[in-house]
């Protein structure tokens, strides 16, 4: 696809382009048609069982005309390259860059005006949008950002929220999210008004990282975030709703309203949990107006525990944990938010402990940064907390529950967390000090030097062994 070839950085093409050009075993097309119902979905779980996790270009997918990119936000080595650092490096560069916020850059003209589509012309069922599980009430819109403004302050924001579609110009809407922009619809609702968006498809990995960071002032936009990712201003352009500023590198706009006092049916969908999730607020979007380029990829972020879906949620929580803890608690290590407790539920925090007390003050800080965490384990800075295996050992041998091991019942929780009160979403949280004693012996861990490690490798690989 040459038209990857002139792309500006900050777009999807721009990063798909750098993932063909520095990294081609982690980008795979795939020509044949595939079908939009669950296929899409099935060859990235099958990748990722067998330990891959390459961005996905579907040429023809449903017969529809238009190309599909899947997985792109799948794997830390690209999301890395992305701010230009080292893998283990992703969590404190994303905290340090999200909060420089930049004005932003507005531009005149964007490629999504190439082709411009109104009235019976919005056809939103002839996208390319996967049905991704069994569980799914209908394909879902996975990769859409909403973006709109607040009815008070005029302070816009963007983010993801899932979009199943209704038929030609009907999205159902769950803010089940309960931040920005579940209040920005409160207030306009308030004020009998429907709540003007557009809904971009098709972002830089890096608009995505930004657009999940909640720990910051009223008054920022998202896209000043962003920039501050990007190390440069972002650059946006006016759409035709409200005089939204949407990402000129967009692929494709769509433009409307979320309605006032209209409720209708939503889900399920295969949440990030695992599980299918019948919580919604049962929000409506009418689009109005479909804005695309004039070869426009459709971008789908491949759903449930998917990676592509949860990876970034890691990370950003990683950034915002470890920015609070800082504050306080300046022999915080690292923390790690592992993708198998759904991007969200679980941290391991990194601590070189001075003191009796820091694990919990280390935990309870944790818990009360982000409210979808609900078990923090806090270990020596001796432990890899990228190993589960090594927290694990760690948990094993220098955990005491009787006196390691607190509870904290009554905390809210996350709304789509199957194990909360159905009710209020309230759960009982937990922290665990897998941390040695001080002021006493422990027993000695056994270790091996790198410099071994580093000769043991040669002697393998004289022996044909590559690891």
């Amino acid at each position: 696809m040459s038209h990857f070839d002139n792309a500006d950085r900050q777009s999807l093409r721009g990063f798909l382009n750098m993932v063909r050009n520095r990294f081609p075993d982690e980008y795979l097309q795939i020509s044949g048609r595939i079908e939009t119902l669950y296929q899409s979905t099935s060859i990235v779980f099958e990748l990722e069982r067998a330990g891959r996790s390459p961005v996905v270009m579907f040429d023809d997918i449903g017969g529809k005309g238009m190309p599909c990119v899947t997985n792109v936000a799948a794997s830390r080595k690209l999301l890395a390259a992305c701010l230009d650092v080292a893998e283990q490096d992703l969590p404190t560069v994303f905290r340090d860059r999200s909060q420089r916020y930049l004005p932003c850059e507005t531009v005149d003209e964007a490629p999504w005006n190439d082709i411009v589509l109104e009235g019976d012309d919005v056809d939103l069922t002839r996208l390319p949008i996967p049905h991704q599980f069994t569980v799914d009430a209908a394909p879902y819109i996975t990769a859409g950002q909403i973006t709109a403004r607040d009815p008070k302050t005029g302070v816009d924001t963007t983010g993801f929220h899932r979009l199943m579609l209704k038929g030609k110009n009907r999205l159902g809407v769950s803010l089940h999210s309960r931040r920005r922009m579940h209040e920005f619809h409160r207030r306009a609702e308030e004020m009998g008004q429907s709540l003007p968006a557009a809904i971009t498809i098709g972002v830089h990995p890096l608009h995505y990282m930004g657009s999940m960071t909640y720990a910051y002032p009223p008054h920022v936009r998202k896209f000043e975030i962003i920039g501050g990712l990007f190390g440069e201003p972002y650059r946006l352009a006016r759409c035709g709703v409200q005089d939204l500023e949407v990402p000129a590198g967009a692929e494709i706009i769509i433009e409307g309203e979320i309605l006032a006092d209209v409720r209708e049916p939503e889900g399920p969908f295969g949440e990030f949990t695992g599980y299918a999730s019948y919580r919604s607020t049962q929000n409506v979007f009418v689009a109005h107006r479909i804005r695309m380029r004039r070869d426009a990829m459709f971008h789908s972020v491949v759903a449930g525990m998917a990676k592509d879906h949860i990876l970034i949620s890691c990370i950003t929580r990683e950034g915002e944990i470890l920015n609070a803890l800082k504050r306080n608690i300046p022999n915080v290590k690292a923390v790690h938010v592992p993708h198998s407790t759904c991007g969200a539920f679980m941290a391991v925090i990194s601590l070189k402990k001075i003191a009796e007390g820091e694990p919990q003050m280390a935990a309870m800080a944790a818990l009360s940064t982000e409210l979808y965490t609900k078990y923090v384990i806090v270990v020596d800075d001796d432990v890899d907390i990228f190993d589960m295996n090594d927290v694990f050992w760690a948990i094993a041998t220098r955990v005491r529950a009787e006196k390691d091991i607190f509870f904290v019942p009554g905390c809210k929780g996350a709304i789509l967390d199957p194990s909360s009160d159905p009710e209020n979403f309230t759960l009982t949280k937990m922290g665990i000090d897998a941390t040695r004693p001080t002021g006493r012996d422990f027993a000695e861990r056994l270790v091996i030097s790198d410099e071994e490690r580093a000769k043991a490798r040669e002697i393998l690989e004289r022996a044909g062994v590559r690891l």
